[in-house]
């Protein structure tokens, strides 16, 4: 898998014409890889707050189903750590505001924020052992402003 896509990326960035020195990928789960590009022009290949990477992403997952993959199969790309920096900003900020709405004992809403980080900030605060049973969350919204609400129990 690792291979696959390894090589789907390499093919695309060329296709694409942006220069990369290499693709580190690490299995993070079952069916789950993570995948860095290492370039001198992460800017370029992150864009406007990560548009073009969850673009780049998005067409890469396209490109591996493709080719037979199974479409539960998870890819993260990510440049210059920019996904990881945004994922543990995103989890910073779910648990001030967990800790906002438990203090104030009222829900508290984030900012609309993409599937993905929808996700991690139900999963965190779902099994992090200072949240798990006193906050619960939802997603509401449509689209682009879908937002996630923290609900203290």
């Amino acid at each position: 898998m690792e291979l696959l896509i390894k090589e789907t990326l390499e093919k695309l960035l060329e296709v694409m014409g942006i220069p990369f020195t290499g693709i580190k990928i690490t299995k993070e789960g079952e069916n789950a890889y993570y995948t860095e590009i290492e370039t001198e022009n992460s800017s370029l290949l992150i864009g406007w707050h990560g548009e073009t990477i969850g673009a780049l992403q998005h067409l890469l997952k396209c490109l591996v189903w493709k080719q037979g993959v199974e479409s539960k199969t998870q890819i993260i790309l990510d440049v210059d750590h920019y996904k990881r920096r945004q994922e543990e900003s995103v989890v910073r900020l779910a648990e001030r505001k967990a800790e906002l709405a438990l203090a104030n004992h009222k829900e508290v809403r984030l900012p609309p924020m993409n599937p993905y980080f929808r996700r991690k900030v139900h999963t965190f605060l779902a099994e992090h052992k200072s949240y798990k049973g006193k906050v619960t969350t939802e997603s509401f919204g449509e689209g682009e402003d879908r937002q996630v609400r923290i609900i203290p129990l």
